[in-house]
């Protein structure tokens, strides 16, 4: 159960959520439990999908955005979004399911796609205090310096989720995933 209260529907949420979720459904065709839960505050819900949405827009390819939210899912080890971007990643992103492993252990099979997602899991597991060998090796795999930007900005915003579903122990809306071997 979560602690933290998931409005039953659209209808439930704050008046001001209520559009933002109406746009959700459109894009989505359904309102996850995660988008219910930070409707709770609209303003948080307005930040979240701000940001989603101007990233959404940048320069990096829809399959490597899903690719970083699953090394970052994993190293925060959030139930929820491994859940949801394992399903978005196979569906919408079209990655196989031995890509998806390899994200998740913070690389990948497409070698310019390996050296954004090893960067973002180093930008994770070192708090952003990266090497300039790191920063290096990304811009070398022929990343720009807007496109580190957005692999940064794609960390944030992934760790944000992460972290609000774990606190609100969001009940998770996806078909499950199993942990990975140690």
């Amino acid at each position: 159960m979560s602690r933290i209260a998931i409005p039953a529907t659209t209808a439930d949420t704050p008046a001001a959520s209520q559009p933002l979720l109406q746009a959700v459904e459109k894009q989505l065709g359904t309102v996850p439990n995660m988008f219910r839960m930070i409707a709770n505050s609209p303003s948080a819900l307005k930040g979240y999908l701000a940001l989603s949405g101007a990233l959404a827009e940048g320069s990096l390819p829809a399959p490597t955005r899903e690719r970083i939210a699953l090394a970052v899912a994993e190293l925060n080890n959030c139930g929820y979004c491994l859940a949801a971007h394992s399903y978005l990643g196979a569906n919408m992103a079209k990655l196989d399911p031995a890509e998806i492993r390899a994200n998740r252990r913070g690389h990948s099979t497409d070698p310019k796609a390996d050296a954004a997602v090893r960067f973002a899991a180093s930008v994770v597991t070192a708090r952003g205090q990266v090497s300039d060998d790191e920063v290096k090796a990304v811009k070398l795999a022929g990343y720009s310096d807007a496109q580190v930007v957005e692999i940064v900005l794609h960390v944030a915003v992934n760790t944000l989720t992460n972290y609000a579903n774990e606190v609100a122990q969001t009940v998770v809306d996806f078909p499950a995933v199993d942990a990975l071997a140690a």
